[in-house]
């Protein structure tokens, strides 16, 4: 009930809703059961059974407003007048003006809950993408996007589905359900009692069964969320997937996911359709217990039931089972809904591991040095990656990072902009501790290009000036800078051409020539660059080596790479092996150690 309140809280302000909501449905419910109501005093005439101190009684202006003796005085006054054709006439046209009141009544709630439904639902997706946004990128590293995209889109979608039309039962059909038992109670309260005992045993019934449903609800979201991960990862690495030959591999564990899947919903759907034939044969056995009975009581004269309100009470109770049973598969469908939302909100109350300061400090510009002192880091606290590093990058200056694959150098460049915090030792920009600096001041300050090139199925120009508002002339030289400029005006539409998903609609250097115009664009007093041309051929390098040193002339930089050639001039050069820094110093210096490491991969390299 918890998590059902507060995904409903989602479609706030709910006052703006609710109380509309209410009064339409209520509404809607009151004139609906009048419909049946006015029947009664008309089956009576049509019987001949109302006598004439009745017909005294319902002459007598009404006091109140009570509309069931407005009705019967309005009647009796036209069957006084204008005979029994004339009362046929009159309760015709009430009950005509009493289904357009209710379907009226009735539109204007449905557009209300609608509303609601849908501000429930983009608040909620709204909130869901930005708590994603804004966890550490750890986080990422752990989840399958597949399964985030899953959270955001399809669970979502079955909160709308499930919650919000539950809601609607327990209000609109709730009205409707209690409106007609409080004119059975009112035609007869004994009847209304023998027919109310099989509420109880279709309670029990159907809380069974949502018991067993919540479980089959979780099992199938989590194998949707299993196909759509496996979609994406397939759909976004074709190349590999044809590459290998493994159209047959791929296509079997789709279909394992798909199979699960399959079954999880139609053992929860099995559940879900009980409720409704199990309510309805209740309804019907009722009914017949209720014909025999009340008949019975009827036919022998023990009842002070007349032959016209027996009817009415028969049609009335007929109509009960509609709501009764709407509300039952409301709450059977609500399961997969609920199982949906606790998925949901667990990624909303998701706690990310790196978080400002309460009182962060925003800096606007670089003066001095990073500084790493005592630094050590492990993932999720297992194996420790870094193991004590010191060193300092003075502004201007060039430091790269070498070693052999997996000794931990992105680990360093991830901690400069604060995507990870260390777990022991600190880390210090101009002698601010990072844990002080807002991340958002911080990485202001820093441009990273990567060995991937990260773009998006957007244009060029969008790509470029990613985040940022900016004038053509600006994206232009930022292009012209990265020896981007060239190839982008011979695209099909220049600077407004779409490059696809990823950018794969262009070669790997000209990628990587677009991520450099966009760190250029930034304008950092301190870049990140991690192996960025350790992927490209020996043409796409050159150009690239040559945007990037225009890129770092001026420029504070922290530089990966695998190609020691590229990093021969950097001020100072770390050798990272197991998570340590094992040697230090330039290029010179470190060619003299003997059985240096770094000597060995300049040794192999040149070979």
């Amino acid at each position: 009930m918890k998590n059902y309140l507060r995904l409903l809280s989602y479609a706030r302000p709910l006052g703006n809703f609710i109380v509309p909501f209410l009064i339409t449905s209520l509404l809607a419910s009151v004139f609906g059961v009048l419909n049946f109501t006015l029947l009664i005093p008309l089956l009576k005439v049509l019987f001949n059974q109302v006598s004439p101190e009745e017909m005294k009684g319902m002459l007598k202006p009404p006091i109140g407003i009570n509309p069931i003796q407005q009705f019967n005085f309005f009647f009796a006054t036209f069957l006084k007048e204008n005979g029994k054709q004339g009362a046929l006439q009159f309760v015709c046209g009430t009950v005509g003006v009493t289904i357009v009141l209710s379907n009226i009544f009735k539109y204007i709630s449905v557009r209300l809950l609608e509303n609601f439904k849908s501000n429930m639902v983009a608040n909620l997706r709204q909130a869901v993408f930005s708590k994603a946004i804004h966890l550490h990128l750890g986080f990422f590293s752990n989840e399958r996007k597949g399964n985030l995209i899953s959270r955001i889109v399809t669970d979502v979608q079955e909160v709308e589905n499930s919650i919000a039309n539950t809601f609607s039962a327990a209000t609109k059909e709730f009205f409707l359900f209690l409106s007609y038992i409080v004119t059975l109670f009112a035609i007869s309260w004994n009847l209304t009692l023998f027919a109310l005992l099989v509420i109880p045993v279709s309670g029990i019934f159907i809380s069974t069964l949502v018991k067993k449903m919540k479980h089959n609800a979780g099992e199938g979201q989590k194998r949707l969320s299993n196909l759509i991960s496996l979609m994406d990862e397939v759909f976004g690495g074709m190349r590999v997937v044809k590459g290998f030959v493994a159209e047959n591999f791929v296509t079997n564990k789709f279909k394992e996911e798909n199979q699960a899947y399959r079954k999880s919903i139609f053992s929860l759907a099995s559940r879900r359709e009980m409720a409704s034939p199990f309510s309805e044969i209740m309804g019907v056995f009722v009914v017949i217990g209720i014909l025999l009975y009340g008949g019975s009581l009827i036919l022998s004269n023990e009842s002070t039931l007349e032959a016209a309100e027996f009817i009415t009470y028969i049609g009335i109770f007929s109509q009960v089972m509609r709501p009764a049973k709407e509300i039952s598969n409301a709450f059977s469908s609500a399961q997969r809904g609920l199982a949906s939302g606790e998925r949901v909100l667990n990624l909303i109350d998701s706690h990310s591991e790196v978080v400002n300061d309460k009182n962060p400090v925003d800096i606007t510009d670089f003066n001095e040095s990073v500084t790493f002192r005592n630094v050590d880091f492990s993932y999720d606290g297992t194996v420790q990656v870094l193991k004590n590093i010191n060193f300092g990058l003075s502004k201007g200056k060039t430091i790269a990072l070498v070693g052999s694959s997996g000794g931990g150098k992105s680990t360093i460049a991830d901690l400069v902009p604060r995507f990870y915090d260390p777990t022991a030792g600190e880390i210090l920009i101009d002698g601010l501790s990072l844990k002080h600096v807002s991340q958002q001041s911080l990485r202001g300050l820093m441009g990273i290009v990567t060995q991937e090139a990260v773009l998006f199925n957007d244009s060029i120009f969008n790509n470029i000036a990613f985040g940022k508002t900016v004038t053509e002339a600006e994206v232009l030289q930022a292009a012209r800078i990265a020896n981007a400029h060239d190839f982008i005006i011979q695209q099909p539409e220049g600077y407004q051409t779409v490059i696809g998903d990823r950018g794969t609609k262009l070669s790997g250097g000209q990628r990587q020539r677009l991520s450099i115009a966009r760190a250029i664009l930034q304008n950092p007093p301190i870049l990140i660059l991690d192996e960025a041309t350790s992927a490209l051929d020996t043409e796409s390098e050159k150009l690239v080596q040559d945007a990037l040193t225009k890129l770092m002339q001026n420029r504070t930089t922290l530089v990966i790479a695998h190609r020691l050639s590229t990093i021969q001039s950097a001020d100072e050069i770390l050798v990272v092996h197991k998570g340590e820094i094992i040697e230090r110093g330039s290029h010179e210096e470190l060619l003299k150690i003997e059985n240096g490491f770094y000597k060995k991969l300049s040794l192999l390299q040149t070979l």
